[in-house]
């Protein structure tokens, strides 16, 4: 405990029952599987980028903390977009309060409303829009085919966006992720506003649809990164909300060893969620851990941790806790 600085000693100190216990624990055993020589995936679900995760996730990118990422098109262009955009963002704190008229007011201003927070549609879009789209263009144009974060990744390592940014760089998750090259899994893809954006063009015959690669080409090249990955201590799972962005990556294990037969394959060596749904009614992402060794997904001894709580407020203290904050 010595060499922690004090959130992390704050946690250690007052957090000894319930959740708060099951944060610890996570965060323990998420730096012990480190130790150990493991390597993580984090899956990113809900609208993280716009909670601005990217303060503590681009340092845990930066420091090595995390292997891989799996998240939502939402969570890919979120973080772009806070970076160009920040101070056209507004803030709602009374959102529970708005009438309909208020929130269709809201519409007409251009500010689509997460929760607490509206994003400014013309200075966030439309400034990523125009990059992006010379990048599909070009892909297109030369017979070239990309997964959809690598053509971020261009964007993001062409400079282009500079001129626009609004907050300090090095709370960008996706400016960290692009300049160590961590590979990034985004099932789903086309349920995002890039992704409509990107369907417009193809309904307009300027883009070919495969010049985006697709899903299942997603899904194979994980499979061949977790065979060249699991090795040793293995590859622990470290999901943030439910959803798409967890649900496909953690498949690829029972993918190989049922589907492909490849009976070598090890299971998740660690697996932690943060998530507030509950399980009833058939809800997939509340489903507890042990739920998962039913489906080939961990083995009986894989270490299990599930917080029932704020994914906004857990996630970035345990990242503290495991950067020694």
């Amino acid at each position: 405990m010595s060499n922690k600085g004090p959130i992390s000693q704050f946690i250690l100190k007052n957090y000894k029952h319930f959740n708060a216990a099951a944060l610890v624990d996570a965060a323990k055993g998420y730096e012990t599987h480190l130790l150990e020589g493991g390597k993580m995936l984090v899956s990113l679900a809900g609208a993280m980028s716009t909670a601005e995760l990217g303060i503590s996730l681009a340092e845990m990118i930066r420091q090595d903390k995390i292997a891989i990422i799996s998240c939502t098109g939402a969570n890919l262009e979120e973080d772009l977009m806070n970076l160009v955009a920040h101070s056209h963002y507004e803030r709602v704190p009374n959102y529970r309060d708005l009438t309909p008229q208020e929130e269709w007011d809201l519409l007409e201003r251009g500010l689509n409303r997460v929760t607490d927070t509206c994003i400014p549609e013309e200075e966030a879009f439309r400034r990523l829009q125009k990059h992006v789209h010379d990048l599909w263009k070009k892909a297109d144009d030369e017979g070239g085919r990309f997964f959809p974060h690598e053509y971020m990744y261009q964007m993001i390592l062409s400079g282009v966006l500079e001129q626009y940014y609004e907050i300090d760089p090095k709370n960008s998750w996706m400016i960290a992720a692009a300049e160590k090259n961590i590979p990034i899994v985004v099932p789903g893809w086309e349920d995002s506003t890039m992704g409509n954006i990107f369907a417009s063009y193809v309904i307009k015959n300027e883009i070919k649809a495969s010049t985006m690669k697709s899903g299942i080409e997603y899904m194979v090249w994980l499979a061949d990164w977790y065979r060249n990955n699991s090795g040793g201590k293995g590859v622990g799972f470290f999901q943030i909300g439910g959803g798409i962005a967890g649900d496909f990556p953690i498949c690829v294990v029972p993918m190989m060893y049922q589907d492909l037969e490849w009976h070598d394959v090890p299971f998740w060596s660690y697996f932690c969620q943060i998530s507030d749904s509950t399980t009833s009614y058939g809800s997939y992402s509340g489903a507890v851990p042990n739920e998962k060794i039913t489906w080939g997904k961990l083995d009986i001894n894989t270490p299990k941790f599930i917080v029932e709580s704020d994914a906004t407020i857990v996630a970035p203290l345990i990242f503290s806790y495991i950067l020694g904050h």
